[in-house]
């Protein structure tokens, strides 16, 4: 006998006991024909690999900017009006050419004038010697007075300190008649010329007219700062920054541009600074790098590749088989019974197109490096083993 009391199902204002039975299997049905993802099949197939083994060496990268080893501004060290210009703007120029030329006919009337006032001097000390022995023989034969030999004699040192004064005053004027001519004190990109012919430029002074700048080109500085852990952590660092330029390592970088994915210019770190800076808590390194092709300018960024230890063995696996958990680094492993393991790692750098393994793998765990998403901890696989192999240099 069915007693009577509270219904089974609430048809509320507009609904029956059906419509809610009907809507409640709806939702089962909708359940059971989720797609696979929620229910993973049994073994999925995945590719396994062994992490490979190679020698490699840790690296630090700095920001830096390319520096010349060279630069010097152009000013005259004499005064007058610029004749003429000896190079097109932005060109490179040789060592000892003409690059500006100074109205040169007043210093040649003063090396005229100075060559002519030698010539007096000169004269007036052979007659100054004339005058010498005239006297001398006159006093041997008691005619002249010493005092006429001594005055003579002081007439002759008068002529040759004259000749001396005429003499420096030539060098000086066929000095000044040299400075007429700027020439390139090395060979480098010269700038736009910051005067015309024409001007009148005002040389040898602090206030001298600046007529352009030169640089050089190659090879080229890259300097950059590091901190003080970083330098620490080199084991070469104070033989660099304390050794003479004779007995500092060849510490070989690379340098890459802004726009490049390669340090593809080869450099030399030659110099260290030989104290951190107190307001940063960094340190100055420079390296030299050769640059056939003058495309790379002072003041340049790039980005610096520097050695941070000897090379030694590491294991590599690809990027790919490393996934993300938070604030952890997992790859997932396959052991030997066919179950998935996932160990934390501790990633390195990049080192021919693969990643460096600090900590975490062993030589001999097999990394799931291809199918990694069908993976789940604890999960049986159908595991395919494949090789690793390293990517160019």
């Amino acid at each position: 006998m069915l007693a009577l009391g509270r219904p089974a199902f609430s048809m509320g204002r507009h609904g029956s006991p059906f419509a809610t039975l009907a809507a409640t299997l709806a939702l089962f049905v909708l359940v059971a024909a989720l797609p696979a993802g929620a229910q993973m099949p049994p073994n999925p197939p995945v590719e396994v690999a062994r992490p490979l083994s190679d020698k490699v060496t840790d690296y630090v990268v700095y920001t830096g900017r390319f520096e010349a080893v060279e630069r010097v501004v152009l000013r005259a060290r004499v005064s007058g009006y610029l004749d003429s210009v000896g190079f097109e703007d932005g060109s490179i120029v040789e060592k000892d050419q003409i690059l500006f030329t100074i109205d040169r006919r007043p210093f040649e009337a003063a090396v005229n004038r100075a060559e002519a006032a030698l010539e007096s001097a000169k004269a007036g000390r052979e007659l100054a010697k004339l005058e010498l022995d005239r006297a001398e023989q006159l006093a041997s034969r008691n005619v002249g007075t010493v005092q006429e030999v001594d005055r003579t004699r002081a007439t002759l040192t008068q002529a040759d300190a004259n000749v001396a004064i005429a003499e420096a005053e030539l060098r000086t004027a066929r000095l000044d008649l040299e400075f007429t001519e700027i020439r390139a004190p090395f060979t480098g990109r010269i700038s736009a010329r910051a005067v015309d012919p024409g001007n009148l430029i005002v040389g040898g002074t602090t206030q001298a007219t600046a007529l352009g700048t030169l640089v050089s080109i190659d090879p080229i500085h890259f300097e950059f700062t590091t901190s003080e852990a970083d330098y620490l952590r080199y084991p070469r660092g104070n033989r660099v920054a304390t050794g003479s330029a004779a007995e500092m390592p060849k510490i070989k970088v690379g340098i890459r541009l802004m726009n490049e994915d390669t340090f593809r210019h080869p450099g030399v770190l030659e110099f260290i600074d030989n104290e951190f800076d107190p307001n940063s808590g960094t340190i100055t390194g420079r390296a030299l790098v050769e640059n056939p092709q003058h495309l790379i300018l002072p003041g340049v960024f790039g980005r610096v590749r520097v050695p941070a230890s000897e090379a030694h063995d590491a294991l590599l696996i690809p990027d790919e088989a490393i996934i993300s958990d938070q604030a952890r680094k997992i790859v997932m492993t396959v052991d030997a019974e066919g179950k998935v393991v996932p160990k934390p790692v501790v990633p390195g750098q990049l080192h021919r197109g693969l990643r460096v393994v600090n900590e975490g793998l062993t030589a001999d765990d097999r990394v799931i490096v291809a199918g990694v998403q069908r993976a789940r901890p604890g999960q049986g696989v159908t595991a395919n083993e494949v090789t690793i192999e390293l990517g160019a240099e």
